[in-house]
């Protein structure tokens, strides 16, 4: 079987997954090559897991460099991300990204256009659009069967975190290391997803606390109010600070409402288009007729292997990618904003001023702290 030789930058806590799943024979169609991370103690972790006809690097610039590789995936903190990318393409490199595409627009657009000059194969690792339900909710808001958009409301409040979790790296939860707090190291996924199913709000105001609930400078509380161009309206609430947290993902159109929680989609159709009924019913409390479905769907869900066999197999045989790499900026482009509402105590416009974005960000950066991380490398396993 042809394989593609495949090297990992990045063994922490995603990097780690994505060795253990090669290794173990979930890939057939790829064969890890080398590895590189800049952390001692990965490297050490690496020796003892890799074959020995794994090369491991310290720097990700040396293995893009090495000619051990048909393709890279990209598994560093966040402002690494496009600077990888680009050095990988100039190389003639096939890329997989992982989430989020950068931390700021106008990067990741950079980067977009590095890809599509190499002519390379590009993708992001946006694994949740593997998941059964959510390839459903897609599905019949695309095709209509929800009507006209009237109404988003996501409520993602299980990404809880502890103390510890942001003390593991030095780079984690500063403006400077991370460039961003829950938007853009919880929420990447659940961002995409939104644009993916509903399409970008035109206009967007957020309330981004910062350091709430944890000893933290960036934001780990969150309250969005979208608007999109056909007058719908939406909420994004997302944080790290509840327990018990929930995660409803409600979309209401004008021919019902589609409801997902506890990995079930509930479809509550209605008998006609509610604005037409509004406008004919004779009785000012009646309501149209409802019809209460739970959403059949095909049950697959191969989530972060499901995303690299598909790279494999868009290289090997052009078969499609779960995500075009070039569609990161769309999700990043939703966090972006309402990190610029919150920042200037206003609602922005989509498409925003990019430049005022990254002034802004640097002020940030400018005066980020510096800690000293404790070097933990924690499973993921579950947590997506």
């Amino acid at each position: 079987m042809e394989q593609i030789k495949l090297g990992i930058i990045g063994v922490g806590n995603m990097g780690t997954t994505h060795v253990q799943n090669i290794l173990a024979g979930k890939c057939p169609e790829i064969a890890l090559a080398a590895v590189a991370d800049r952390r001692e103690a990965r490297r050490q972790w690496a020796q003892g897991t890799v074959p020995e006809t794994v090369q491991i690097f310290e720097e990700g610039s040396d293995l893009i460099k090495s000619g051990l590789c048909e393709a890279v995936l990209i598994a560093v903190p966040h402002y690494q991300h496009p600077v990888l990318a680009k050095e990988a393409f100039a190389q003639g490199l096939h890329v997989m990204c992982e989430k989020p595409a950068g931390v700021y627009t106008k990067a990741v657009r950079e980067m977009n256009e590095a890809a599509k000059e190499s002519g390379k194969v590009f993708g992001m690792m946006f694994n949740q659009r593997t998941n059964c339900v959510y390839r459903k909710m897609r599905e019949m808001v695309q095709n209509g069967q929800l009507g006209e958009l009237k109404r988003v409301n996501w409520i993602i409040t299980d990404w809880y975190r502890t103390q510890i979790y942001y003390d593991s790296g030095d780079w984690r939860a500063t403006w400077e290391g991370e460039g961003g707090g829950v938007l853009l190291n919880q929420c990447p996924h659940q961002l995409d997803l939104l644009q993916w199913i509903c399409g970008l709000p035109k206009t967007v105001q957020a309330f981004c606390q910062e350091g709430k609930w944890h000893d933290i400078e960036v934001e780990d509380d969150v309250t969005a109010y979208l608007q999109f161009e056909n007058g719908a309206t939406g909420v994004f609430i997302p944080t790290t600070g509840d327990a018990p947290g929930t995660n409803r993902f409600e979309v209401t159109g004008t021919l019902g409402k589609l409801v997902c929680e506890n990995d079930t989609l509930t479809f509550w159709k209605l008998s006609q288009d509610e604005r037409e009924f509004c406008r004919t019913a004779t009785e000012g409390f009646a309501q149209p007729p409802c019809e209460k479905l739970t959403v059949e769907t095909d049950g697959e869900n191969p989530q972060h292997v499901g995303v690299l066999n598909a790279f494999a197999g868009n290289i090997l045989h052009g078969t499609p990618l779960v995500a075009e790499g070039y569609e990161g900026i769309r999700g990043l482009t939703l966090s972006n904003a309402m990190h610029l509402s919150s920042w200037l105590g206003r609602p922005v416009d989509i498409p925003f001023d990019e430049e005022l974005f990254l002034s802004e960000l640097n002020k940030r950066r400018a005066s980020s702290r510096k800690k000293e991380g404790k070097d933990i490398t924690f499973s993921t396993e579950g947590t997506y």
